[in-house]
């Protein structure tokens, strides 16, 4: 185990953060949520080629961990799970794919209700072992990385997505109104355009709030829309993301004794 390599990454510096990969399968079969090594490199390498442009650049801290537990594959006795599986500190990113979300049954590429993965905002630094800490990081459904069962969802933009939640963006559509950003709500992100619904798929020209300057960001990594629609990050976003880094994860090695500061909430 190393700690965090970025202990400090302001202005135009990249942001280097250490990767922890957790497979959580029900048996080791693929179907069974046993991911072959090669889609982690090639899940890796979409998450580069997502947040590169922006200054950030993410490496392997660790060989992934494989470990057959059913009920922790299908998001049961998470803390129990994270407690013995979560490495490094707050600014190092673990990833835990599992077969099923929200304590839900079976394989299938819905998961739990439908869900393809959730993540914790940035509070704190928290203290080491705390119950804020050890539940930090991105849960993500296995048949979303790149070659998955998920159709429309398996080029590994669930991952870019849950990881946007990670670095402290939250949804191109958040508060779900045409009033959202008013007296500065909605994503706290000027460049994206007022959205009110999330996106299904990728209709070209949505526009959820047509009194408003702007169309729905179906291409913004931050909606919901398939995969294959996906295209980038906008430029406020990517300044929200170092100043949340530099704010709460830049420098907070392994073991911090910092104090515990309230829950963070859970983004899907």
């Amino acid at each position: 185990m190393r700690s965090n390599p970025s202990s400090s990454a302001s202005g135009n510096n990249t942001i280097q953060v250490g990767v922890y990969f957790h497979v959580i399968a029900e048996d080791t079969s693929v179907a069974g949520g046993y991911i072959p090594a090669p889609r982690l490199t090639q899940q890796l390498s979409v998450l580069n080629k997502a947040y590169n442009p922006h200054g950030i650049n993410f490496t392997l801290a660790a060989n992934a961990t494989y470990t057959v537990n059913k009920n922790w594959a299908r998001d049961r006795d998470t803390n129990s799970m994270k407690r013995k599986l979560r490495k490094g500190g707050y600014g190092d990113l673990n990833i835990y794919f599992q077969t099923a979300l929200g304590g839900g049954s079976g394989t299938g590429s819905g998961g739990g209700g439908g869900a393809l993965g959730y993540c914790w905002l940035p509070a704190g630094p928290p203290k080491a072992g705390s119950s804020t800490f050890l539940q930090d990081g991105c849960t993500i459904l296995h048949s979303t990385v790149p070659g998955g069962s998920s159709q429309g969802f398996n080029l590994g933009h669930t991952a870019t997505h849950e990881v946007g939640h990670w670095f402290g963006l939250l949804h191109t559509f958040q508060g779900d109104s045409c009033d959202s950003k008013k007296n500065g709500g909605g994503d706290f992100v000027a460049d994206t355009p007022v959205q009110s619904t999330a996106t299904n798929g990728c209709p070209v020209g949505k526009d959820s709030c047509p009194g408003l300057p702007g169309l729905d960001s179906i291409h913004n990594f931050m909606d919901y829309s398939m995969d294959s629609c996906y295209e980038a990050f906008s430029p406020g976003q990517a300044t929200r993301m170092r100043s949340m880094w530099d704010k709460y994860r830049a420098g907070a090695a392994r073991g911090s004794n910092s104090r515990q500061r309230p829950t963070s909430p859970k983004m899907i």
